[in-house]
């Protein structure tokens, strides 16, 4: 649910609970073990709808990565064709986003260092990933290398920080599947 929905599903709640605390106190002929009562239930009532909007942002390490390790559709994979011949599948880190996003809505990434390697025709970059559950916090880095002289779309840095940051995703199980399926 996108932020600006919650906050407006949360000022709705807090003005029906304004309404019913209004006529709760508008019954003047209510005895106050009623009122009591009716203030019980209205608090209830609140809680419960506030745990149902917050229900899906936050869960267990284990049902996060539960989620994560299932096989991806096969309609999210792509092809890149190297000089060699070869075809390698791999997700493109926008989809590989929208995954942890899904499914891991407290997590968090970060570029850890960049080195040119000493020649200069190389970048390499260390990502790390945060997971954050109801229960317990990880983390997986791994590192991404681009040539400079690749003339592909986006710049070295950018292309080493994506392959940095997919596989150290695919630590967690996300997309894991696809290093293996030749071994089989």
């Amino acid at each position: 649910m996108a932020f600006s929905s919650l906050r407006s599903t949360s000022s709705s709640v807090l003005n029906r609970l304004r309404l019913c605390q209004r006529s709760i106190s508008a019954k003047a002929s209510s005895s106050p073990k009623d009122k009591d009562r009716d203030r019980e239930r209205l608090m209830f009532d609140s809680e419960r709808e506030t745990a149902d909007l917050t229900s899906g942002i936050s869960r267990p390490l284990s049902d996060i990565l539960k989620e994560l390790n299932k096989k991806v559709p096969d309609s999210l994979i792509k092809f890149r064709h190297e000089p060699n011949g070869f075809s390698i599948k791999y997700i493109p880190w926008h989809i590989v986003n929208r995954i942890m996003n899904l499914h891991a809505p407290e997590w968090s990434g970060e570029v850890r260092s960049i080195t040119y390697s000493s020649d200069g025709k190389s970048v390499s970059v260390v990502y790390r990933v945060t997971i954050y559950g109801t229960d317990a916090e990880i983390y997986r880095e791994s590192t991404g290398t681009a040539s400079v002289d690749d003339p592909g779309y986006g710049d070295p840095v950018q292309k080493a920080e994506g392959m940095a940051f997919r596989r150290a995703c695919a630590r967690f199980g996300l997309g894991l599947h696809l290093y293996h399926e030749d071994m089989s």
